[in-house]
């Protein structure tokens, strides 16, 4: 039996359906494909445009049912579309000793028997292969494969696509304690200890930073090819509602004919026929109505990009940051977009506070990044032992805690939680273990009376100081901490009534950082 999209002639041969409604939509569903990647995306995708699969029943005829997953995957995986004859793609295997053997599927380079260039394809070969390593690529087969999975929503960036630099082995992600990437794999299989794991939130910031400074000189050209690739798939898919209305009209019609040829009499044959003509007539008002949203929603235009929608991509160029952190943009859409050039990345936790990561970029490229981590104690810095001697020298020749932190600061050492600086807690911290007293007792840090301090600023607005540090750990409230480490506010009517109306929940945040005006919230 030949599958959907070809016939045989009266000769013989195998030649394309004649039909071109199902020409055009093996082709759309080919392309599509190639767009989005994912056939889970191709099945939504026709069943969000109201657009049908062509389909055999039991006799052989054709008919028309909605996009499924399956039905999806068995086109794109059948190598007669590719215009070749294939024998042997599976064989029979037992699964267990004493079961039926059951049919499995053979890898490409196993096939039997492979004649090419038998049938008009729909694609060529090398689009069919490229197919089918993205659809074992999206095979979420963690362990045992080298395929990355399809991307997925997630906070953590490199899912899929991160590997371990000292075992080799692909390296989980792990949603505790702000997320982390582990190389669990010798522990699972063999025993042994982990690997290595790694804090994800610097790593994802470094390779995202990586990223965004790879693809900024050919943001332009990416948005015009994207703008070109959406109108062209737009026209196909209005095209294809197009052939669908036509062709749901003459059936249609053909009811409508069939009913007017039968005897009125023979109630039984005319009350069949007069229900077939109504559901035709109202397939024909569900697929003018797909007609009309596509219309409305995508207006017809020339597959070019025109000259003020240039202008205005002149004008964003720059703005791929913002986009990637829009918060409109899902995670899922963010590890498509970074997968488009990144091929994997290799992490390396190290010894010490440096964490090597490695992109391997598509085409072979490779790029090398030390990321600074935070560490548990002192003693893990490279530099611990000089920092922890500097501190002892300096505490007593009679520097305060502030002093001595911006002292090492700029000679640069840093906290083991913080890759800045130096944290005045830190040198405290050392300082009592040695049994140093402080040069004179600490007390509030000074400031600028235009300024107020989160304490002062509660007070003044009479809400709990509480509110305010929640409010900047979740992000809604974002403001520079000044040298000490403590936050302090502009004394102005402007930010009174900002923190107000995010008190009051109008807004649902705001920016208090230098040079930034109050965002409002969306």
């Amino acid at each position: 039996t030949l599958p959907i999209g070809f016939v045989r002639n009266p000769g013989g041969a195998v030649v394309k359906d004649p039909n071109v409604e199902v020409q055009g939509r093996l082709a759309f569903l080919f392309s599509t494909f190639l767009k989005v990647k994912s056939v889970s995306q191709v099945m939504r995708h026709l069943n969000r445009n109201g657009l049908d699969l062509p389909a055999r029943d039991r006799h052989g005829d054709l008919h028309w049912t909605a996009a499924t997953l399956a039905a999806v995957a068995r086109i794109l995986r059948n190598p007669a579309y590719a215009g070749a004859f294939v024998y042997g793609r599976t064989r029979l295997k037992a699964q267990r000793p004493g079961n039926l053997p059951q049919k499995t599927p053979r890898p490409i380079d196993e096939w039997r028997i492979v004649v090419r260039d038998q049938y008009p394809g729909y694609i060529d070969w090398q689009t069919y292969l490229k197919i089918r390593h993205i659809m074992n690529d999206n095979k979420v087969d963690y362990m045992r494969t080298n395929s990355r999975g399809v991307p997925r929503n997630g906070g953590l960036l490199l899912h899929g696509i991160v590997r371990c630099a000292r075992c080799g082995h692909k390296m989980y992600v792990r949603y505790q304690n702000g997320g982390e990437y582990v190389c669990n794999h010798l522990r699972t299989h063999q025993g042994l200890p982990t690997c290595q794991h790694v804090r994800a939130p610097a790593i994802d910031a470094a390779v995202t930073q990586a990223f965004l400074e790879a693809v900024a000189p050919a943001e332009f050209e990416a948005f015009s090819a994207a703008y070109k690739a959406r109108r062209q798939s737009v026209a196909e898919a209005r095209r294809g509602l197009e052939q669908q209305l036509e062709r749901r009209r003459y059936e249609a019609t053909l009811a409508e004919r069939q009913f007017n040829k039968v005897d009125p009499d023979n109630r039984l044959v005319a009350a069949e026929l007069e229900r077939r003509w109504e559901t035709a007539l109202n397939d024909v008002r569900t697929a003018e109505e797909a007609l009309s949203r596509s219309e409305a929603g995508q207006p017809a235009s020339p597959l070019v990009l025109p000259r003020e929608m240039g202008a205005k991509v002149v004008h964003i160029q720059g703005r791929l940051p913002k986009i990637w952190h829009d918060p409109a943009t899902d995670d899922a859409r963010r590890k498509a977009l970074l997968r488009c050039l990144v091929e994997q990345v290799v992490l390396n936790r190290g010894e010490h506070e440096t964490g090597s990561v490695r992109i391997i970029w598509r085409g072979g490229l490779v790029t090398e990044l030390a990321v600074p981590m935070t560490v548990s104690s002192v003693d893990r810095l490279e530099r611990g032992a000089e920092m922890r001697a500097r501190i002892l020298v300096l505490a007593t020749s009679g520097l305060n805690d502030s002093a001595i932190a911006a002292t090492l600061t700029a000679e640069g050492h840093r906290s083991p939680a913080c890759v800045e600086r130096v944290l005045p807690t830190t040198v405290a911290a050392i300082r009592r273990d040695a049994g140093i007293a402080a040069a004179h007792k600490q007390t509030r840090w000074a400031h600028d009376t235009c300024l107020l301090s989160a304490v002062q600023l509660a007070k003044e607005l009479s809400i709990p100081v509480n509110w305010l540090y929640v409010q900047i750990r979740k992000g809604r409230l974002v403001i520079d901490p000044a040298s000490s480490g403590a936050h302090l506010f502009r004394q102005s009517p402007e930010v009174f009534t900002a923190i107000r109306r995010l008190r009051n929940r109008e807004i649902e945040h705001v920016d208090l950082r230098i040079n930034r005006r109050e965002k409002r919230g969306h």
